[in-house]
């Protein structure tokens, strides 16, 4: 197996997994269990972490994925990860931002923008997911 095979699995997986603790992190503020929600986010961060790293390097290691779909499905495919690319580029300063307002324990200031940047990387997390979906597993 090269990096080109196998980082697109990796990072789906690593997505999803962030996925999963963004969805406990936001289960858990909500029951006001604010360590467990700490522990999430954090989570979160460092699954999206490896994401990105992995990330990068398939995208030094490996040659362009052409999408393989035709007919209606394409601009569809497009729309999502036009979107994506560009939600991504926004929700990463977000996330950094959400983040360090808790770490420094600015918890007036921190749910202020946590509500936008929860539905940010909630959508990118998810079309993330689709995209390698649509890429390597529907349209192969």
């Amino acid at each position: 197996m090269t990096a080109a095979t196998t980082l697109p699995h990796v990072t789906a997986f690593l997505n999803a997994v962030s996925l999963g603790f963004l969805i406990a992190g936001f289960v858990h503020i909500r029951a006001g269990r604010k360590d467990s929600h700490r522990k999430a986010m954090l989570g979160a961060v460092a699954a999206s972490g490896l994401f990105l790293v992995f990330y990068v390097v398939y995208h030094f290691a490996a040659p362009i994925f052409v999408f393989r779909g035709t007919g209606a499905v394409r601009p569809v495919y497009y729309a999502l990860l036009i979107s994506h690319v560009i939600l991504a580029a926004v929700a990463l300063p977000l996330v950094a931002l959400t983040l360090l307002r808790a770490l420094r324990g600015r918890f007036d200031l921190h749910p202020k923008i946590a509500r936008w940047t929860l539905p940010l990387w909630l959508y990118v997390s998810i079309t993330g997911i689709v995209v390698y979906l649509m890429l390597y597993h529907l349209y192969t």
